[in-house]
């Protein structure tokens, strides 16, 4: 151990009494990362046999051009995401361009004018506000096509189902829950949660569909939204399931008959899914889903010591290193922009790729406040890689996620413990 925290020393002048405190606060998470492990492995296996049951072969990475007409690749894909996700059909395209793109293409596939969306989940994700048309005035957006909104806010960080028939309207089509935290001070809600609302509401509204916004959250945990009473799904490929190598894209996995509108939204009406080019990506989705448990479990690790240590710091986080988790965000409180500025540029030097830039606050595309984010990875914005953001507003939150390896976050952490110790 000597000789590691020589070279931390030398290369990155980490002092011995940040060493210490980063190596004991990891010593009291063992039984955490033993009970990572179980659910990356149960992952592990859902995955792998996914691929086998669908018959993967090295043949379907090859690809066409055009039209896409005839792309097995691409159809093995999307029949490995409705295996694992437990649905009858997928939607999984390099053309999603996020997990916004993924989740408004699903929206505007289902809702029509005068139909009425709710959230039980509270105010949705900065970004998915202009696409419901809460903020701004976007062109396009479902307000302006005339869709209603409404939404439940969160009880106690929990859905509030107590009161979900009193907001229901007659006219009321898609319930949207949002799995993870969002720019926001509440804990990623768990599968446990989103079944027991996603039950309630199906028994007694069984013609409602239930949308669940995943991003964050894949792999996680042992089961997914679908694996019970959602009907629809969508997330990013840059976030947990790619892994880490997936270039672009996102997903939507559900009924075959929504999978049939949401790829007619993408596509045109009688196009659907019969074109659309894998543009050669079929190796990097399927590589990155294939790790994606072991990255995950890293990222979720690492998350996990950031708490840990940032609570014995006296900083509130969100979850705590006590709770379950259900994404691979953690949000800390810093309570001062130049805090938030600091940890943001320190992630930044610690990245593989463009570390010798400094981040800086700015107006990002879908957001209220100026935002300040670092991200040095392989794949630019991917989330499941190590980065760290968040908007310039009180109480100066910033949301870390990601990371490919544990041990690279581990040294990012101690990094960002020189402005804080």
């Amino acid at each position: 151990m000597e000789n590691l925290y020589k070279i931390l020393e030398d290369k990155y002048g980490i002092s011995k009494e940040i060493y210490n405190f980063v190596d004991e606060a990891e010593k009291g998470l063992k039984k955490d990362f033993e009970n990572r492990k179980i659910i990356s492995q149960y992952n592990q296996v859902k995955i792998l046999k996914a691929m086998q049951n669908q018959k993967l072969q090295s043949t379907d990475f090859n690809w066409t051009t055009g039209y896409g007409y005839g792309d097995i690749g691409r159809d093995k894909v999307e029949d490995i995401y409705a295996d694992i996700f437990n649905t009858e059909d997928a939607l999984v395209r390099p053309n999603i361009v996020s997990g916004t793109h993924a989740i408004s293409l699903s929206l505007f596939s289902l809702l029509n004018k005068g139909d009425h969306m709710l959230s039980i989940s509270g105010r949705p994700y900065d970004t998915l506000q202009k696409v419901i048309g809460i903020v701004g005035q976007e062109k396009g957006s479902l307000k302006e096509i005339g869709v209603e909104y409404s939404e439940l806010a969160l009880k106690n960080g929990s859905i509030d189902i107590q009161n979900i028939d009193e907001i229901i309207q007659d006219n009321t089509k898609l319930i949207a829950i949002q799995r993870s935290t969002g720019y926001s001070d509440r804990k990623a809600l768990t599968i446990d949660e989103i079944r027991e609302a996603s039950d309630y509401i199906k028994n007694k509204f069984p013609d409602i569909i239930i949308f669940i916004d995943n991003c964050y959250g894949e792999f996680t945990e042992m089961y997914e939204p679908t694996d019970f009473s959602a009907d629809i799904m969508a997330g990013s490929l840059i976030k947990n399931p790619g892994g880490g190598l997936a270039y672009s894209g996102g997903y939507v996995v559900g009924s075959k008959d929504i999978i049939s509108r949401v790829a007619n939204r993408l596509t045109a009406p009688g196009i659907g899914k019969d074109c659309g080019l894998s543009f050669g990506m079929t190796r990097q989705i399927l590589q990155g889903l294939f790790i994606a448990p072991k990255v995950v479990e890293d990222a979720i690790n690492s998350a996990l010591l950031f708490s840990r240590v940032f609570e014995k710091l006296g900083y509130k986080t969100i979850p705590k290193s006590t709770d379950k988790r259900s994404d691979i965000i953690l949000a800390i409180e810093l309570k001062d922009p130049e805090l938030l500025k600091s940890f943001c540029r320190a992630i930044q030097e610690s990245s593989p790729v463009d570390s010798i830039f400094t981040p800086e606050p700015w107006d990002m595309p879908g957001y209220e406040d100026k935002v300040i984010m670092a991200a040095g990875g392989f794949i630019e914005g991917s989330s499941i890689e190590l980065s760290a953001d968040g908007p310039l507003r009180d109480p100066y939150t910033v949301y870390y996620q990601g990371g490919l390896t544990y041990y690279h976050a581990k040294i990012a952490l101690m990094n960002v413990l020189k402005y804080f110790i």
